[in-house]
This record gives C-alpha cells, sequence and structure tokens, in this order.
C-alpha cells in the first residue's frame, strides 16, 4: 500500500475517532509535553492530547465495557475521557542526516483512546483507578516528519533531517491499567493525599509493569482526582467539579517501570528499523502544582527521567502543561 493511500486512511480514521471529542458538552482538556519546558532537546521532544471527560448516562456504553473487564463492576465508573494524542521522538542530534546508531530512533506516533475511571471514598482513604485503551500508528503514516519540520521553521530551529532513518508504519494496540492508594489527613488548612500505585501496559507499543507513590498537599484537593500523568502512562483523569471558586495543589510522584517492550527504542515488531539496546528498569521522578477556579483549571509538571538505553549520554528532563475547561 502506497504511504499516501495509507496516510488518507489514517486521516478518516481519525476524523472518525475524533467525532465524540467535539459532538457534545462536557471537560475538555488539552496537554502539552516537551522538552522546551526543561531547556533540554532531543528524545521524546514533543507531544500533545486533546481529551473530553464525561460522567456516562447509566446506560453508557462504557458502562458495559467496564462490566465485561476482570475487577470492574458497570456502577463503578465515574467519569471517562476520549483522548487524542500525538507524538514525536528523536535522537539529540537532528542535524545529522545519517543514522545515529547509537541514540534513539527517530519516531512519531497518532493515536485515539478512551480511558474509564473510578474513584472510592473510604474512611480516612479513597482508592483512583484508571483503565486505558489506545489505539493507534507508529511510523510515517504519523506524520512526524511534516510537523517537526514546519514547526522548526516557525521557531528558526535547527532542520531536522534524520526523518528517512524513522521507525516504519505499524497499527499499535495498547491496553494499561493503574490504582492508587491515597490516604488523608489534615493539618491546619492543608490538606494532605500520599500513598503507593500499581499498574501495567500490554501491547504491541509498550509492555510494562510500574510501582510508585505519589502525593498531593493543598485546599480542597476534593474537586479533583489525580496527579496528570505523562507518555509512556496513558493520561490521568483531569476531572474536577465545575464551581465552588479556588482549589489548589502541590503533587509529587515517583514512580518505577520494568519495560518488557518498548516499540520507540526496540524498532518495528515485523520489520527492519533502526533500534537500540533499551534498559530494562526505568524511572520518573515529576513534581508540579494544579490551580483551580470554577470552570477551569491549569496543571504543570516538570519530569526527570532515567536513561532508558545503553550508551544514553544522561537522563532526559521535559515538562507537562495540561489547560482544562467546562463547556
Amino acid at each position: 500500500m502506497a504511504i499516501s493511500q495509507l496516510r488518507t486512511r489514517v486521516s478518516l480514521a481519525v476524523i472518525v475517532s475524533c467525532t465524540p471529542l467535539v459532538s457534545q458538552a462536557g471537560l475538555y482538556s488539552l496537554k502539552i509535553e516537551n522538552d522546551i519546558f526543561a531547556s533540554d532537546d532531543g528524545h521524546y521532544t514533543n507531544g500533545f492530547e486533546l481529551m473530553r471527560s464525561f460522567k456516562p448516562d447509566a446506560d453508557h456504553w462504557s458502562r458495559r465495557f467496564a462490566e465485561a473487564m476482570p475487577g470492574w463492576e458497570a456502577e463503578e465508573v465515574d467519569n471517562i475521557a476520549y483522548r487524542l494524542g500525538h507524538q514525536l521522538y528523536t535522537p539529540d542530534n537532528i542535524r545529522r542526516a545519517e543514522l545515529i546508531e547509537d541514540d534513539r530512533p527517530y519516531a512519531a506516533l497518532l493515536f485515539a483512546g478512551m480511558s474509564i475511571f473510578s474513584d472510592d471514598q473510604h474512611e480516612g482513604w479513597r482508592g483512583a483507578s484508571g483503565l486505558h485503551l489506545d489505539i493507534g500508528i507508529v511510523g510515517p503514516a504519523a506524520g512526524g516528519e511534516k510537523i517537526q519540520r514546519r514547526v522548526h521553521e516557525i521557531t528558526n530551529s535547527d532542520d531536522p533531517r534524520g526523518w528517512d532513518n524513522q521507525l516504519r508504519n505499524e497499527p499499535f494496540v495498547n491496553l494499561a491499567y493503574q490504582y492508587r492508594w491515597w490516604q488523608q489527613q489534615r493539618l491546619g488548612g492543608l490538606e494532605f493525599e500520599y500513598g503507593p500505585s500499581a499498574g501495567f501496559a500490554l501491547g504491541n507499543l509498550y509492555t510494562y509493569g510500574s510501582a510508585g507513590f505519589g502525593l498531593r498537599i493543598g485546599q480542597r484537593l476534593e474537586r479533583s482526582f489525580s496527579i496528570p500523568a505523562v507518555a509512556p502512562a496513558q493520561s490521568g483523569s483531569m476531572f474536577f467539579d465545575q464551581g465552588g471558586g479556588f482549589a489548589w495543589s502541590l503533587f509529587a510522584d515517583v514512580e518505577g517501570r520494568y519495560m518488557a517492550q518498548n516499540m520507540l527504542l526496540e524498532g518495528n515488531t515485523f520489520k527492519d528499523s533502526h533500534s537500540v539496546d533499551p534498559n530494562e528498569w526505568v524511572g520518573d521522578a515529576k513534581a508540579g502544582v494544579a490551580l483551580t477556579w470554577n470552570s477551569w483549571q491549569l496543571a504543570f509538571a516538570r519530569v526527570w527521567r532515567t536513561r532508558e538505553f545503553n550508551g544514553q549520554d544522561q537522563h532526559d528532563q521535559f515538562g507537562s502543561l495540561t489547560v482544562s475547561t467546562w463547556f
């Protein structure tokens, strides 16, 4: 199949998948992840994600989907999110046209996804869980080369020359799950939530197991539900209660992952492509702030990530900015 035909089919699929994002009222969020927020360059260089979150009706199909999943029940679904996203990955030196064998491959991915969230309040603690399904494509059909070239032309940045070495076209399907145990306390006028998390992902894009520990400090924490997630994890719940004035929180999180599969480093599953030797154990440290005012919320996170592959010179840093509002 010609690349132009594949791109047309992918574009049509994206248009269809976008329909739930723009056709109804709800909470809309735009998340931008970029290494410019950390004065870094290369590797996970840019990502964006558009989300529509809402509370499903009693007969919504997502409740039947949850009922079919092990450990879930239809009445446990508190909110769901439809998601559309795009991500870019490059080596550090994008000025070189030849293959850089000891740095990560060029890769772009385009995806649509759905997330189902549950939040259960108990005496002194709550449990928060998320179930995520993503379908998309890695490769030239995702349009990474054109996007990065156009952005770099506008910003007068270096011309990326190595996209001929990017990963080949490959569709992917990924399923992921995470659960958090939040202990709740108050001290003076401040509220605290802290506790461990555990999760996993299965698919030809990522397969991993994860464990971590998170902390939230602020006022009126009950208005929002989670810490923003960053790739490779699917987005955490950006859902928050509209109305009620101002609320704020500071958050921090550490997470370790055992990476059994990472196509973006190991290369295509069934085709020859550039690859590097990935590290099995990868860790993230994340800190940030979330500000909520009536029907608006702004969340910013700074992320530090350990080396993801053998020969990587230093750890990566990038930032994540999410703007959410009710319509």
